[in-house]
């Protein structure tokens, strides 16, 4: 508690340097545009406010105890009534990179004096610019730690919970606004690139979002030997899978627009697997829209470049119809499961990042090495490397694993397993060094 309470003062001296250091120079501020400055800046000053009500609060509450009774219970108000300035701060970050990467001389030579200054001790303006997210998270989990001690069905219990609830959602929102705010970025981009060869669909939505794009190869012509033989018989397609649409598309031959051939709504897609057609037809796969723009049927032979990126391609394009295990939700006990051994960072939009410990269950895998799973504790899917796992043999521990995903914890409600597992990663950390076999 008395971390908190010091951290949040060391904050606030941080956000005071941001302001009175960067913003309010005149140098700087006369090298930016007003929209420049409010894109740069965001809500700053309203951030800077609500930790000043905080931090008053805060100490308000040492000066009537050294020995602190709680905390949690002015956190909890400060989120509902004050903390949601976050969520406009974090989401404005987007645009925050944006115009820091876009500055003009002028404002690059004046933030480099600044930066310079003995007064920001060598930190850079953009880790300024950070301290609010990493603020808020900070908060969830100094909570979470005072959650740990505090005693059953106590006041200050009761006060973590509230707090860890209300700080969480909070998280989330501004987790959940970056994420539309980058996808919406995205959409912009792919549009620009879109040249429609007779209806145009409209494709910027907020309720859409890009799945996986890529190249595969049209297989067309009659299926005899020699034209199977022929390079002819191949044509590069380029798909656009968003969550609600597929678009087929051509690329130009400057190679910076697609042109649009066909389209259609993902539920209408199906797909079927070509197995045991010979080496001609390996890794094809049969594309089938019910329904296209022109409101026909239309079916493609599909090639793709390897086993797993057809694989990968079906389990995109018609995912209810290719997952061979059952999801988490369905709460099948004896589903495969795998837990990360070593970190991996996705390199296409249908992968997913995975830290050590985190614990998946598996959906998919391919003879090429490559696993799809769903990860437990926040139910997010996508495709890694199977050497970056290892499969969980015990049926115990499995069974385990999703009862402390559905458990519903008075003391810990649906985070505890976030400590947990930071907890299991360090001690991982500390066996390898040791050179410890680790089950």
């Amino acid at each position: 508690m008395f971390e908190l309470v010091t951290s949040e003062a060391s904050y606030y001296k941080s956000l005071e340097i941001l302001e009175t250091h960067f913003l309010r120079n005149p140098v700087l501020i006369n090298t930016l545009s007003h929209s420049d400055t409010h894109f740069l800046f965001s809500n700053i000053e309203e951030v800077m406010k609500a930790s000043e009500r905080f931090l008053m609060d805060l100490e308000h509450r040492i000066e009537k105890s050294i020995l602190i009774s709680d905390v949690c219970d002015i956190v909890y108000c400060h989120a509902v009534e004050h903390f949601s300035v976050f969520i406009k701060y974090v989401i404005n970050q987007v645009y925050q990179e944006q115009n820091y990467r876009q500055g003009n001389q002028a404002f690059r030579e004046a933030m480099a004096t600044l930066e310079n200054h003995p007064r920001v001790r060598g930190l850079s303006f953009t880790s300024f610019l950070i301290l609010p997210f990493q603020r808020i998270t900070r908060l969830k989990l100094l909570v979470q730690n005072i959650l740990k001690k505090a005693e059953e069905n106590s006041d200050r219990e009761a006060n973590a919970i509230k707090a860890h609830q209300q700080l969480e959602r909070i998280v989330k929102e501004c987790n959940e606004g970056v994420r539309k705010m980058s996808r919406t970025e995205e959409l912009i981009s792919i549009e620009k690139t879109l040249e429609f060869k007779s209806k145009s669909v409209p494709i910027i939505s907020h309720s859409r979002w890009l799945l996986k794009k890529g190249e595969v190869q049209l297989m067309a012509g009659p299926k005899s030997t020699r034209t199977m033989r022929s390079r002819r018989l191949y044509q590069p397609l380029y798909l656009f899978l968003f969550n609600n649409l597929l678009l087929v598309t051509k690329r130009s031959s400057s190679g910076d627009k697609f042109q649009v051939l066909d389209s259609c709504t993902r539920a209408m897609l199906r797909t079927e697997d070509l197995k045991d057609q010979g080496q001609m037809l390996a890794n094809v796969f049969n594309l089938k829209l019910l329904e296209n723009q022109e409101e026909r049927q239309v079916s493609y032979m599909l090639k793709t470049s390897s086993m797993s990126d057809k694989l990968r391609w079906m389990c995109a394009l018609t995912p209810n119809r290719r997952t061979r295990f059952m999801s988490t939700s369905a709460h099948q006990t004896d589903s495969p499961q795998v837990q990360c051994i070593q970190s991996y960072s996705s390199q296409e939009s249908d992968e997913l990042s995975i830290e050590m410990a985190d614990v998946l269950n598996l959906l998919e895998r391919t003879d090429d090495d490559w696993m799809m799973g769903e990860r437990l504790h926040d139910g997010e899917r996508g495709w890694f490397p199977s050497r970056v796992v290892e499969e969980i043999q015990s049926k115990e521990v499995r069974a385990q694993n999703l009862r402390e995903i559905s458990v519903d914890d008075s003391r810990n409600p649906q985070f505890w397993s976030l400590g947990q597992m930071i907890r299991v990663s360090n001690l991982y950390k500390q066996c390898c060094m040791c050179h410890i076999n680790v089950k």
